[in-house]
């Protein structure tokens, strides 16, 4: 069993950055493949980034490459998003989600993959 707590979001201008934080509790997390998704208003929730755990393997959808990094530190249960030159169509709720089915990044394409989900962080970005 796993709870996944995201942590970091907020209200940033254009260009801005921002690190989204989700950090697991239970045993054995390293042995867990996670992604983050994103929702907007009215929209359907998407894959944003996703990270196996064999290998660190790491996929971006193509509206972040460039921009966002996930990353992972086993130590401290915690996987990251990095975001930088976030742009005002990347305001979303921001969800992490793993499982230890996603040893790759090519695994767990879909959200029905993760058994596992955090509540949520709001990021806001202002024009």
């Amino acid at each position: 069993q796993v709870t996944l707590v995201e942590s970091g979001g907020g209200l940033v201008q254009a260009g801005g950055s921002l690190r989204l934080s989700c950090a697991a509790s239970g045993r054995g997390f390293s042995a867990y493949g996670v992604g983050w998704f994103r929702q907007a208003p009215g929209k359907e929730r998407h894959v944003v980034a996703r990270i196996g755990w064999i290998g660190g393997s790491t996929y971006y959808a193509d509206s972040v490459k460039g921009r966002f990094t996930i990353s992972r530190a086993n130590a401290q249960n915690t996987v990251y998003l990095q975001m930088n030159s976030l742009k005002p169509e990347d305001s979303a709720v921001y969800y992490c989600a793993a499982s230890e089915k996603c040893y790759s990044s090519t695994q767990c394409r879909s959200e029905n993959d993760y058994e596992y989900w955090g509540q949520g962080t709001q990021v806001t970005v202002s024009s």
